[in-house]
């Protein structure tokens, strides 16, 4: 498949509603097909009559508190309790980001220690469903009353594969490039976003020479769940991929000329690699301007003593895309049909449209269903704060992420850390992304091609 045929059309992505807000219509951007690993446990699921199971009085859920909600979850447990009094929810900090709850689930999988509901990221859910590690969703989702057409149908099937569905959308985002307007202002720039990466370059030395006290223009953020999710962008702007499909083109000239041009930035000081979070430097003020998650809005506004702006990601001649991100919530297999629809249950709370709202209104997390975005409250607030609906409009520019990356496991670390050579060590594009080729080869070979469907 050419890579160009993942890029979703404008058409059904966005329909405007009202003053501007949205009804997603997004196309859904589905996992790979792939043979059914987990047949035992669908054929289980499917036999169970859910109208004679009695939820679980307890609900255990694996979280790393996305977007610094610790607040917004107190306040679901108190709004649950009051339309669910028999069930107890147990939000538990599993980790500080997606990747450390992924790997406590995986050491959990040997025992029974697990969760209820588990948090899992773009590049984490589909090992575990190849695997048969996690519970086909339809019927116990069916059986909680969720109301499944409600979903955002692209979000939602971010996590389909052989007919079943494997998670839910939660905390979905998209990167979105946030620029300092007072900096901006000391350089003479337009109030916008660059439209393309080479306008951007031309604003770096103006930004550089403006004397803003900033440590560089432009902030770039490390480890996974950054480098590599956000770049992509500027992969696809410059006509490459990761892969095609299931061949990994990890090491092509594409890549390799992204990879040069992000690292002259760096060469010429223009950019510098944050230590800590990007996002967080940026609303400190250390950096002019960054990439980062639309989850990172409400604590950048919190944070920043400075007017900030946000806007799409740059484009290249090969076009202008953005990844979306994020995770969802699983249920792992080896749960009780008590404790499955007692999850399920707290999944439609969570996707009732007023506690959808909630959250993306104090993270800045997209609305994961239609009907939150057409709500008053989103419209409220896109109206008293339009950063938040930029991820929203910048679906129109959504593409789908490489398999490279998301669906090969340890693609997200091996491309991380690619872009960390360059960036960091300044490694020969060729010699990072080579080794990155060969580890991402060998990993699709042993752990996923036997199970996927030709």
């Amino acid at each position: 498949m050419n890579p160009s045929s993942h890029v979703l059309p404008r058409r059904g992505v966005l329909a405007l509603a009202g003053a501007g807000a949205a009804a997603l219509g997004l196309a859904a951007c589905s996992g790979p097909s792939t043979a059914s690993t987990g047949d035992s446990t669908a054929s289980a699921a499917a036999k169970t009559d859910w109208t004679k199971v009695t939820p679980a009085d307890t609900v255990t859920v694996w979280t790393n508190h996305p977007g610094s909600s610790q607040a917004v979850e107190a306040e679901f447990l108190k709004r649950f309790a009051t339309s669910n009094p028999d069930i107890t929810v147990n939000f538990v900090t599993a980790g500080a980001n997606y990747d450390e709850i992924s790997q406590k689930f995986q050491a959990a999988l040997t025992g029974d220690d697990l969760p209820d509901l588990v948090l899992l990221s773009d590049v984490w859910w589909f090992r575990y469903a190849l695997n048969g590690q996690l519970t086909p969703l339809g019927d116990v989702l069916s059986g909680a009353g969720v109301d499944v057409a409600n979903y955002n149908p692209g979000l939602l099937g971010d996590y389909q594969y052989a007919d079943a569905q494997w998670a839910v959308p939660y905390c979905r985002s998209t990167p979105v490039f946030y620029y300092n307007k007072a900096h901006w202002s000391a350089a003479g720039l337009p109030d916008r976003g660059p439209d393309t990466w080479d306008e951007f370059q031309q604003w770096l030395p103006k930004l550089a020479a403006a004397g803003t006290g900033a440590q560089a223009p432009y902030g770039l953020g490390k480890g996974t769940g950054n480098a590599s999710w956000i770049h992509q962008s500027m992969i696809w702007g410059m006509g490459g991929a990761l892969s095609d499909d299931w061949k990994m083109t990890v090491d092509s000239d594409p890549v390799l000329k992204a990879s040069d041009y992000l690292r002259n930035y760096v060469t010429q000081g223009w950019a510098a690699v944050s230590s800590s979070d990007q996002a967080s430097d940026f609303g400190a003020g250390l950096y002019s301007s960054v990439i980062g998650s639309t989850g990172s809005l409400s604590g950048i506004l919190k944070a920043a003593n400075f007017e900030v702006g946000n806007a799409f990601l740059p484009g290249g001649a090969a076009g202008r895309f953005t990844p979306t991100g994020g995770a969802g919530f699983a249920i792992p297999a080896k749960r009780s049909p008590e404790q499955q629809l007692a999850a399920a249950t707290l999944l439609k709370f969570l996707a009732e449209d007023d506690n959808t709202a909630y959250f993306s209104q104090n993270t800045g997390y997209m609305p994961v269903t239609t009907g939150a975005v057409n709500s008053s409250t989103m419209q409220e607030v896109y109206a008293q704060t339009p950063l938040f609906k930029t991820a929203v409009d910048q679906l129109e520019n959504v593409r789908k992420q490489d398999n490279a990356r998301v669906f090969v496991p340890g693609g997200d670390q091996s491309t991380v850390t690619a872009w960390e050579k360059v960036m960091l060590q300044g490694t020969a594009s060729k010699d990072a992304w080579g080794t990155a080729q060969d580890e991402i080869e060998r990993s699709y070979e042993s752990d996923v091609k036997p199970l996927v469907k030709a």
